[in-house]
């Protein structure tokens, strides 16, 4: 009888550290999961509803060097087209130090101005040069997309 117990005794510790393993291991994988989800570097649905969301999306974009992001914040006309074409050969000139601190680079904003109501100016810098630059953001039907004629001209 006593062995009987000893055995069941054992059986049950047994399955409750077996239980407590799979409840950990599942735990951790969906922690894993959703690190990897979170981290997703560029946006499959850009967000163009507000200038502020897009124009940081485009900025980070561009400083990661993800050009095909950084594309779909763009007002797509010939002249901004060829400035940001511009902006694609510039990137790639770069040393690869270069490149690898535009990454790592954080965005600071500094200032939006909204000039009108399909207007929006955003003056930022960023980590790495540290230097003044500014975009125009443009409403176009509900989007707001990056215009360069204002920051080239």
């Amino acid at each position: 009888m006593w062995a009987i117990a000893k055995k069941t005794i054992f059986l049950n510790i047994y399955l409750r550290q077996l239980l407590i393993i799979m409840v950990l291991r599942n735990s951790i994988a969906c922690f894993l999961m959703m690190v990897i989800n979170s981290c997703s570097s560029s946006s499959p649905n850009p967000t163009l509803d507000d200038p502020m969301s897009s124009g940081r999306e485009f900025i980070e974009s561009s400083l990661k060097g993800d050009y095909v992001n950084a594309r779909k914040y763009v007002l797509a006309d010939s002249l901004n087209l060829e400035y940001f074409s511009g902006l694609q050969n510039f990137n790639e000139k770069m040393s690869s130090q270069d490149k690898e601190d535009y990454k790592s680079a954080n965005i600071i904003i500094d200032s939006i101005k909204q000039l009108s109501d399909t207007v929006s100016v955003i003056h930022y810098s960023n980590t790495f040069k540290k230097q003044p630059a500014k975009i125009k953001m443009l409403k176009v039907g509900n989007d707001w997309l990056v215009d360069f004629k204002y920051t080239f001209q």
